[in-house]
């Protein structure tokens, strides 16, 4: 990666680059993959991102629920004949008993499968990447959880945002202190996908699994996108929201799914917040933005402008930091791949928690430690939380709008 040989950009110039991950272990993470397959967006997103580090190599797919077209999409991808899988199950018990199987599954199937295949390769010795959200039940949440600090397995959920460098320069100002005690946040994630009043709804199949509540979770617009918003203010803050009085429903009229969530939020620290996710906001595309203010200034980020962040001190003026430019942290550098002035953003997201977990793993299985740098990305403790904030959204929502505790208590 050429973006990571030093800490300043001029490092960066002709640099060789490096691979821990091979360093480590004299060869790649051999990546099982179950679901993402034709016609899935997230799907092809996991399996360029596990590549564009030259960490993993692909070695066994189940592709699709159903066994024959996954097979295929299995061997049109460059899967061996006798790894390409019918289902999930098949393919952590043929992956378990190969000399060389898997070493890590990533998980990418709708959202009431992911404890089953979680606790399933954990169980099997796999560490696992998942998808978001982790689970959708506490109860199965806090059981992947208990699985993996009963393992010792790495466990890394796939919250991209959390992979973009401005969102780790976020992370390293707070957390060093430039923003002084964080008083006030306000997140909003908005799209407008979902805006059409003709778009599928569970009153008229057959549904899209993203439709229907017992394969998406209880909201389908807190799974979606309000755990990102939730994730991305924890990660950035580090301080937990600890109750919310939300309105979760529908905008679109005999829509039986939930496209809209507002929310006041109390932080545990005393900070208030706020948060609007929808995603039927007619004409808007994909606006994730974050404001957090302390008291010796604020930062403000928008993801559709991701290379940038406004840092606004109490005591000077305004500054546009770069991902890359003056003041950038090693954390925000570790994360950034091309030179100033190139955009990069989603993909590259998504590929930083990758790469970070490869070393993470990489490091446990060699016995030994990793860079603290990649040891940033998202936990099965975070996604835990991001499934007890949703649960609190909809109780809240349920008793109009009444404050509900968000905390999550961990043995």
């Amino acid at each position: 990666m050429s973006a990571r040989a030093g800490d300043t950009p001029e490092d960066w110039e002709g640099a060789v680059d490096t691979n821990p991950v091979v360093e480590t272990l004299g060869r790649r993470l051999r990546l099982a993959v179950i679901g993402g397959g034709p016609g899935s967006f997230i799907g092809a997103m996991h399996r360029t991102a596990a590549r564009l580090d030259d960490r993993y190599e692909i070695v066994g797919a189940a592709l699709s629920s159903n066994p024959e077209r996954g097979r295929q999409a299995a061997l049109n991808i460059g899967v061996a004949a006798d790894r390409a899988y019918g289902s999930g199950a098949d393919l952590i018990a043929g992956e378990a008993g190969r000399d060389d199987g898997a070493d890590v599954i990533a998980i990418m199937t709708p959202n009431d499968t992911h404890h089953e295949y979680s606790v399933a390769a954990l169980r099997k010795g796999f560490d696992v990447i998942c998808d978001k959200p982790l689970a959708n039940s506490l109860e199965d949440a806090l059981d992947i959880v208990r699985t993996v600090r009963e393992t010792g397995l790495v466990f890394a959920l796939t919250h991209n945002y959390t992979g973009y460098p401005m969102v780790r320069q976020a992370r390293s100002m707070v957390a060093d202190g430039q923003l002084g005690e964080i008083r006030l946040v306000q997140v909003e994630y908005v799209q407008g996908g979902k805006a059409a009043e003709n778009d599928p709804d569970p009153a008229a199949g057959p549904l899209p699994w993203r439709y229907d509540p017992a394969r998406s979770g209880p909201s389908l617009i807190m799974g979606d996108i309000g755990t990102h918003a939730h994730n991305l203010v924890s990660f950035v803050t580090g301080v937990e929201v600890a109750e919310i009085s939300a309105e979760v429903g529908a905008i679109v009229p005999n829509r039986q799914v939930d496209d809209y969530a507002g929310a006041l939020l109390r932080f545990a620290n005393g900070a208030r917040g706020c948060m609007w996710v929808t995603q039927a906001a007619a004409g808007v595309e994909n606006s994730l933005k974050l404001r957090v203010s302390g008291t010796k200034g604020s930062i403000q980020w928008w993801q559709e402008h991701p290379n940038i962040m406004d840092f606004l001190p109490i005591d000077g003026p305004a500054q546009i930091r770069t991902r890359n430019g003056p003041g950038a942290s090693p954390l925000s550098v570790r994360g950034s791949r091309v030179l100033k002035g190139h955009p990069e953003g989603f993909h590259e997201g998504f590929a930083n928690i990758y790469t970070d977990a490869s070393e993470a793993i990489a490091a446990r299985r060699a016995g030994g430690a990793a860079d603290p740098l990649a040891l940033h990305f998202p936990t099965a403790e975070d996604g835990a939380r991001g499934v007890k904030f949703v649960r609190a959204a909809i109780d809240s929502s349920n008793a109009n709008g009444a404050w509900t505790d968000c905390r999550l208590t961990l043995d």
